[in-house]
């Protein structure tokens, strides 16, 4: 892993402590992971949070790399105007079997060239800056983590652990990374095309006063059809002012945001209760379970049936929940 002073601790701690638990989990004969640490700081490099770690020069990651990993941070306007680093970034590339970048580190990827003509993802605050700066690059702001060839990137901080069980799947098969990420007490797995607005950011509150009235209105009545006019009067707003002023403060349109908070209510039922999917259908405003499923998979990439599969959810009284196994996704 190249690291840089600023970097975001996470970015490099969450990928290598799954290196690391994979180690420890893996059989007597299997191959395990060794990381070194390169920095143009060394031998001490500063974190953004003041994390202080150990790195050796960037001389000393010669010869072939298996995995040349590369974190983002609140530093990367820095990082991304020293040439030597993004040099050095480019010619390890081409010694690696694999890339992989945490956050904004795809941006020292496609400094560095490595991802025209691919498709890649960053943290999705930055992501119309980043197709802005690379137009070669093919950025999609909504998986956690998107493959393309030998290139991995992922999208913000938390997701780098994601990534790299995704890495250690790839590495030595399902289990053991199920086996890691259970250990290191995740929801299981997440796979790459899960969208990145989790349910924390689908229910962010807005400042202005009667826009998070609004917000807060929604959340309570979920269930219930809300056409945009009935959400305008929450407001005390005409339709058109509250459209626009609720875009500007949310950044999204209001019918988008109750969609994805719908999907984010969803998404808990699924993980947390033993409710059929078609009672967690209803309960979060859909009409037709059909719709349900539609919205589901355009949002997430797959079904609430695959989404509550991979995330092993129990039932309150402890077992697993398998009525939903017996329901069929509509044609």
């Amino acid at each position: 892993m190249v690291v840089y002073a600023g970097a975001m601790a996470l970015d490099i701690t969450g990928p290598i402590e799954v290196f690391d638990t994979a180690n420890r989990l893996l059989g007597p004969s299997g191959t395990r992971y060794r990381t070194d640490f390169v920095s143009a700081d060394a031998p001490l490099v500063r974190m953004s949070s003041g994390v202080v770690m150990g790195a050796s020069p960037l001389e000393a990651g010669q010869g072939p790399i298996d995995t040349l990993l590369v974190p983002g941070g609140w530093s990367l306007d820095t990082a991304l105007a020293d040439q030597a680093l993004v040099s050095w970034i480019g010619g390890a590339a081409a010694r690696s079997r694999r890339v992989a970048s945490v956050c904004g580190g795809s941006f020292l990827l496609a400094e560095a060239g490595l991802l025209d003509g691919r498709r890649a993802t960053t943290h999705w605050a930055y992501s119309e800056a980043m197709a802005c700066r690379y137009p070669d690059v093919t950025v999609d702001a909504e998986p956690i983590f998107v493959w393309d060839g030998p290139f991995v990137t992922s999208a913000g901080v938390s997701t780098g652990i994601d990534m790299a069980l995704a890495l250690v799947e790839a590495d030595h098969g399902s289990a053991l990374a199920l086996e890691t990420a259970r250990f290191l007490v995740l929801f299981l797995k997440r796979h790459g095309g899960q969208s990145q607005y989790s349910a924390v950011l689908d229910a962010q509150l807005a400042d202005h006063p009667p826009i998070r009235a609004a917000q807060e209105w929604i959340l309570d009545n979920l269930d219930k059809a809300l056409p945009v006019g009935e959400i305008a009067r929450q407001a005390h707003m005409s339709q058109r002012n509250f459209a626009r002023v609720f875009r500007r403060e949310v950044g999204t349109t209001p019918g988008q945001y109750v969609e994805r908070t719908r999907i984010a209510r969803a998404r808990e039922l699924l993980e947390t209760t033993d409710l059929t999917i078609r009672q967690i259908a209803g309960r979060c405003g859909f009409a037709a379970t059909e719709t349900f499923f539609r919205s589901f998979g355009r949002t997430l990439g797959l079904s609430p049936k695959e989404y509550r599969h991979r995330f092993q959810v129990s039932s309150p009284s402890g077992g697993i929940d398998h009525r939903h196994e017996r329901e069929r996704s509509p044609a």
